[in-house]
């Protein structure tokens, strides 16, 4: 059966990844970046579990009733956000200020737009998998 995650857990992870990186930008502090490459690792690792924000923002959201996201799908997605804080740190770290910059305003704009209701990851995880079924099914 597939794992579905609560709609207001995926948004109030999507916020968090929103403020973090506005802030590192307007303060010009890349290792605020870090703490969020943590906190998106930690909830990878533990399929949402150990996810700062989610956990911060339970008590305060209502999921029943609520749309839903497979679980599969919010992994991509945490993937694609861990890839780019990963490049947005090496490239800070090598004194590639405006490459570290630009991971993270793609990070930004992603999840952004997830919460005016596009998502970016979704559809890159769509074209994938018909990418994959056409590869593999001629």
């Amino acid at each position: 059966m597939m794992q579905e995650i609560p709609m207001p857990y995926v948004k109030a992870n999507q916020v968090g990844i929103v403020l973090f990186v506005v802030v590192s930008i307007a303060l010009q502090t890349p290792w605020l970046l870090a703490v969020l490459w943590a906190i998106q690792v930690a909830g990878l690792l533990t399929r949402g579990r150990f996810n700062l924000f989610v956990r911060i923002a339970k008590p305060f959201l209502r999921t029943e009733g609520k749309e839903t996201q497979a679980e599969v799908l919010q992994r991509f997605n945490n993937t694609l956000a861990v890839i780019f804080l990963t490049l947005s740190l090496i490239s800070f770290a090598l004194g590639w200020t405006a490459a570290g910059t630009v991971f993270a305003v793609l990070l930004l704009a992603a999840a952004g737009v997830a919460l005016l209701g596009y998502c970016i990851g979704c559809t890159m995880y769509y074209q994938y998998k018909r990418i994959a079924h056409k590869l593999k099914h001629g």
